[in-house]
């Protein structure tokens, strides 16, 4: 299985960056893990509705250039469907299982995604109700993505 994140913005915090080299090296048994960040747009503090709509527009044609046409696409959003991750890892068995080898995750901005992209989107996932910075998201995303195969592999792992 290919499997590629696009995030918004890029990764400054090391910490962050370390978490995810990590469980990238450990996913590498199972899958193809492949990141892509696009920039994102200067957004000034108190914008209006109508700007929010364009940064998130700029933000989303950026993001919609790099998905593949024949990849399936899980965009994160706040109203998606909230999985556990034994869920979860059926979800990525059932795709597998129907030929779906080519995943794309999506994680917006601050801002979250545009309707370009949540129409492109074959499925909508959430974390949480919460908000967590779109930075932190890419390290929670990868540890599920690696979780998801222990569990379908039938490997141990912590609960």
């Amino acid at each position: 299985m290919k499997i590629t994140i696009i995030a918004v913005g890029k990764l400054k915090e090391k910490y962050l960056k370390l978490g995810i080299q990590e469980y990238s090296k450990r996913l590498g048994a199972y899958a193809t893990l492949d990141m892509i960040e696009v920039p994102d747009e200067k957004a000034p503090e108190n914008m209006s509705e109508a700007e929010m709509v364009e940064v998130k527009r700029k933000e989303g044609e950026k993001i919609l250039a790099k998905i593949g046409a024949d990849s399936f696409v899980i965009s994160l959003e706040i109203n998606g469907d909230m999985l556990t991750s034994e869920d979860f890892a059926k979800k990525l068995d059932n795709l597998a299982t129907h030929g779906k080898s080519k995943i794309t995750l999506v994680i917006g901005g601050s801002l979250g995604l545009s309707q370009e992209v949540q129409k492109r989107s074959d499925y909508a996932l959430s974390f949480s109700k919460m908000t967590f910075p779109h930075q932190l998201m890419r390290l929670i995303l990868v540890e599920q993505i690696y979780r998801a195969f222990r569990i379908n592999r039938g490997e141990p792992y912590h609960k």
